[in-house]
């Protein structure tokens, strides 16, 4: 289903007793931190997505944690699994081969490129546009959170920044988060390995007075999800949402910029940031659970707030995990499986652990067909989009379920020899990585877990693993019940 605000979002949780109301005065200034920490970390069945309608210092309500399970995030992408939006795009990419003996084939793929491709499609008027403020556009009004002790100041989380790259005119969308400055500048933190940024720098490098931006707070869940996915830069955010969604993203023009955004956000900031700017921005309590350091970003000026009638501010808490930008982080990891197999069709799966903050961690399962393969997988992956600031990926053998830790681990712990099984090459590193002696890059480690070949150096014969037979499992479970043991 298709979502078509924030809103039918919230009723959807609500009706599900997913969504709980808190009436309750709370402090945007590290309070909400604590509250939605508990319930992250605390038992599933009170983990649950929270608007708080009494916030100090505000009128707005805010709605966190929305995003904070498998539930939850399957239900934001109108699914009953996040596997399923894998499994349609697996039918996608079987388009039929197109030749003069299989002529149908054109007529075959017709459906598929109609549920593939929903461009946006552009409003006059706007939800998001209901309240326009251009005098005396103010931050001051939103409640925007400060999460942590050592926090530079406030944060937004959750922002959607849209800008164009001034060479070709493409849209990208990335979620970078913006510290407040005061009411009318807040920092831009582009990454140096996003899209973001090499929009930014094209337009330092071209001689622009500045580039303009837009910020959408709050949009359809799918909108949310799609400005975090690590799509080719020449893939639009918008397109990629819709077909998520099976149907197409509303947008408006701003008011101040040459800039579109979704319709039907709750909160729009329009504004600009000047070429060759920065000021210090950070630190930031961050998703691998230690403070981000503070450094010099670009700054992000605000011309324009629009919002709807009564908006609602939309937020995430990061922190150590488990918390909700984990359960983002899953969602890509199946989603984009079936585009790596695509890359690679011996990868059957892959688990980044939550634990390992999506980047530090990557464990994948092949179907071995010559010595070194797991090498070739480890460098192949290191060579894919945002997969290059992985620091360890660990390779088993196809009968392995990767998401199964404790067989992950028995086969690590058992099948690796340290001077033959571990690889450790220097390349990028997520500028988050604190470990590292050098700033965005460093060393990374593979580790082939999978049966070693004698092709590979292995001259003692490989041990078959301990099991039982299929029959006897068969036996065993027909006499189960008698047995008592349950």
């Amino acid at each position: 289903m298709a979502y078509k605000d924030l809103r039918e979002f919230m009723e959807v949780l609500e009706s599900r007793g997913l969504l709980k109301r808190v009436k309750t005065e709370v402090d945007p200034e590290l309070e909400i931190t604590e509250i939605v920490d508990r319930i992250s970390k605390g038992p599933a069945e009170k983990n649950v997505a929270i608007l708080f309608e009494n916030v100090k210092g505000s009128k707005m309500p805010v709605l966190i944690n929305a995003f904070g399970s498998y539930e939850r995030m399957s239900l934001a992408m109108g699914v009953e699994k996040l596997d399923d939006i894998a499994d349609e795009l697996r039918e996608m990419l079987k388009l039929p081969y197109v030749s003069l003996q299989n002529k149908m084939s054109v007529v075959t793929m017709i459906p598929m490129i109609k549920r593939a491709v929903n461009f946006p499609k552009y409003v006059k008027s706007a939800p998001c546009q209901e309240v326009v403020e251009t005098e005396n556009p103010n931050l001051d009004e939103i409640p925007i959170l400060k999460c942590w002790p050592e926090d530079g100041g406030p944060f937004v989380t959750l922002p959607l920044v849209f800008t164009k790259n001034p060479k070709t005119g493409k849209r990208n969308v990335g979620m970078y988060r913006l510290q407040k400055y005061d009411s009318r500048t807040t920092g831009m933190h582009w990454h140096i390995h996003k899209n973001g940024a090499e929009n930014y720098r094209d337009m330092e490098a071209a001689g622009g007075e500045k580039i303009e931006c837009a910020v959408a707070i709050g949009t359809d869940p799918v909108l949310t999800y799609a400005a975090t996915a690590p799509l080719p830069r020449d893939i639009d955010e918008m397109v990629f949402a819709g077909f998520l969604r099976h149907k197409s993203v509303e947008m408006v023009k701003c008011k101040t910029v040459d800039i579109e955004v979704p319709a039907t956000a709750e909160i729009i900031l329009e504004g600009y940031v000047l070429p060759h700017e920065s000021r210090i921005e950070g630190p930031f309590g961050d998703h691998t659970g230690y403070y981000s350091l503070a450094d010099e970003y670009p700054v992000f000026h605000i011309t324009a707030i629009t919002h709807r009638e009564n908006p609602i501010y939309f937020a995430t808490v990061v922190g150590r995990p488990p918390m909700e930008d984990a359960y983002l982080a899953k969602a890509t990891e199946r989603i984009f499986l079936p585009l790596l197999q695509q890359m690679l069709p011996e990868v059957k799966d892959i688990n980044m652990p939550i634990e390992g903050v999506f980047h530090d961690c990557c464990i994948v399962s092949i179907k071995k067909q010559f010595p070194m393969h797991a090498r070739k997988v480890m460098h192949a992956l290191w060579g894919m989009g945002q997969m290059m600031n992985v620091k360890m990926i660990i390779v088993v053998d196809d009968h392995v379920d990767v998401q199964d830790y404790a067989q992950v681990a028995w086969r690590v712990f058992n099948n690796i020899d340290a001077d033959h099984d571990l690889e450790i090459v220097h390349g990028p590193l997520d500028v988050l990585d604190h470990s590292s002696p050098m700033a965005k890059w460093g060393a990374k480690l593979g580790i082939d877990a999978t049966k070693t070949w004698p092709e590979e150096g292995h001259a003692r014969e490989w041990p078959e693993e301990v099991a039982t037979p299929d029959d006897i499992k068969a036996r065993v479970d027909a006499k189960w019940k008698e047995l008592g043991l349950d």
